[in-house]
């Protein structure tokens, strides 16, 4: 295989897997965060 298709393979693929990554960690971060929020400081979760 040539060398530049695999390099760019690769660069896709780790892209791909990060942004996946960020997005399953921070979307039920945000909604842990406005849940917290909700309850002690009694702000409404639309804020």
């Amino acid at each position: 295989m040539n060398i530049g298709i695999l390099i760019i393979a690769i660069v896709g693929g780790a892209t791909g897997l990060l942004s996946t990554a960020y997005l399953a960690i921070s979307f039920p971060a945000v909604l842990l965060w406005k849940l917290y929020r909700r309850v002690v400081h009694r702000i409404p979760l639309t804020q």
